[in-house]
């Protein structure tokens, strides 16, 4: 990993705020809980041995799971962050005019491009339009955009041509490899839908600055010079990530590393402004965050997960935004169709690079990435079955408990209002859709609707369940169709095979909006 620099945060770039002490704030139950938790084994118990494909299961549990081999305990949990009254901190911050992109104190964007941004708060949100629009710089407009919207080149003191040149410098790492999935689109992408959650949710008002700061950081980078290739590949074939990093979190270890040592460079340094409680507050978040998306830990992050929510005790940021990562990097079967199927087109193209890689080296093939066949349909199925519904069910729990905690306090006297956070309007866009968090909202505070029940729970939109909902159903349709084609070629004694050779080759000309393509696509992992 990256080494921890001064540069970064020099003493004389600190700003002076009142703070509350980490060693003064209590250590929740929920600790001891997610600590006992932590040291039980991972086990892919949900799955029934006939409720998926044989190879459906020997991918989850290839990528979901982790051999006892590489099961550590972890070490000592940090304390919880500050207080939620403390991080909610009405006032700090202030309302201000949203810049756009074309701000001339900004970087430019064409009208264009910046049309298509103006969706950035939907969940619907196109990447793919706003990265054909942008000559294939969606990554860059994007995470500008973000970083807009919640002030933080401003706050933070970023120079505009710096952040320009990390941005860049992140589009060239993540085109390294020129990967079809895991490539800068990807990383658009999820720091868009992390967006989304936090604002759908109001979770953003229980964020400070530096937080949210790290959160879009996190999830822009996340998959930094990632290697088209998973985790399994790079062990299996001893490569110098593997033994650098034992085998253990391979790519997410190298993710963060390879950016804090591009942000050390002077022209991209965009926390030279930082203090040195900043940065390590920043550096921390980041790194919890990006480790969380290393798939060998879902199983045991949903477990922690329940188990906090089953306690009346607040749940630690870390961990709560962790899930809101992961959720946004496997999370596209929860997008619109059209979304959805060209997102698995492409990770079916990349895995079947993996599995040519693999035939070469004389390794077994990898689940899903042998381009002789896929049972795709089903594969669909159980991973949203098993993995992506289950994590954005637990994630919108886990969002409505927070919340509903902080609400409560509100209305009690207890915590600052959300509602009266300046902040609340100032993520506001007034042209975005009836999905954005603050559309709804009206114009001013007072227009603000209750936002708890008469049961005294906090209730958002999840547009994510619906979609997920909504693709299963395709994707069992075309389960059917499929197993009749199958039926009618055994019965005709053809190799059942063919058919799934031939569309495979041709899967980067799939329209997207097409229903009803016979192309086989993907299950829908990481990648990792």
């Amino acid at each position: 990993m990256a080494e921890r620099s001064d540069c970064m945060c020099p003493c004389s770039c600190l700003r002076k705020k009142n703070k509350v002490k980490d060693e003064d704030l209590p250590v929740p139950v929920a600790i001891k809980i997610t600590k006992r938790l932590c040291d039980e084994d991972d086990e892919l118990s949900e799955v029934e041995p006939d409720a998926v494909p044989s190879e459906v299961r020997d991918w989850l549990a290839l990528t979901f799971t982790r051999s006892m081999s590489n099961i550590k305990r972890r070490g000592e949990e940090k304390p919880k962050f500050k207080s939620v009254a403390h991080a909610i901190r009405a006032g700090i911050m202030v309302d201000r005019i949203y810049r756009r992109l074309s701000s001339s104190t900004g970087l430019h964007v064409p009208p264009h491009v910046l049309l298509l941004l103006k969706h950035l708060d939907e969940w619907g949100f196109d990447v793919f339009a706003v990265n054909d629009a942008a000559d294939n710089h969606s990554l860059k407009f994007v995470g500008y955009e973000l970083l807009q919207k919640y002030d933080i080149i401003a706050k933070y003191k970023i120079n505009s041509t710096v952040l320009d040149t990390f941005l860049l410098n992140l589009e060239i790492g993540y085109s390294k490899y020129k990967n079809p999935y895991h490539n800068l689109l990807h990383g658009a992408d999820v720091a868009q839908s992390v967006h989304v959650i936090l604002n759908q949710s109001k979770l953003v008002h229980w964020l400070t600055d530096i937080e949210i700061f790290a959160t879009i950081i996190a999830a822009l980078i996340h998959d930094y010079e990632h290697t088209g290739t998973t985790n399994n590949f790079h062990i299996m074939t001893g490569s110098e990530v593997a033994l650098l990093y034992n085998d253990r979190a391979v790519l997410e270890n190298y993710h963060i590393s390879a950016s804090f040592r591009m942000m050390k460079n002077d022209d991209s340094n965009i926390l030279s402004n930082l203090s040195r409680e900043e940065f390590k507050e920043f550096r921390n978040l980041v790194i919890d965050m990006v480790l969380a998306t290393d798939m060998s830990f879902h199983f045991q992050q949903i477990k922690n997960l329940k188990g906090l929510l089953s306690m009346p005790e607040s749940i630690d940021k870390a961990k709560a935004l962790s899930m809101v990562l992961h959720c946004a990097d496997i999370g596209h079967p929860a997008k619109e169709w059209n979304l959805h199927y060209k997102w698995t087109n492409q990770l079916l193209e990349e895995f079947f690079r993996q599995g040519d890689r693999e035939k070469e080296l004389g390794l077994p093939f990898s689940p899903l990435c042998d381009r002789s066949g896929v049972l795709v349909a089903e594969s669909q199925i159980g991973f949203i079955d098993f993995i992506v519904d289950p994590s954005f069910q637990v994630m919108s729990d886990m969002l409505e408990k927070i919340v509903s905690n902080l609400l409560k306090e509100q209305r009690s006297g207890s915590a600052t209002s959300i509602n009266e956070d300046p902040a609340y309007d100032v993520k506001k866009d007034k042209s975005t859709s009836t999905t954005s968090l603050h559309s709804s909202s009206g114009s001013s505070r007072s227009s603000t609707p209750k936002l708890l029940g008469s049961d005294g729970k906090f209730e958002f939109l999840k547009p994510w369940l619906d979609h997920l909902v909504k693709n299963k159903q395709i994707w069992k349709e075309r389960a059917a169709k499929d197993a009749e084609e199958r039926k009618k070629k055994e019965a005709k004694g053809e190799n059942t095979n063919n058919n799934n050779s031939d569309t495979s080759s041709k899967t980067s000309d799939v329209k997207t909006n097409d229903s009803q393509a016979n192309s086989p696509i993907p299950l829908n992992p990481s990648g990792k």
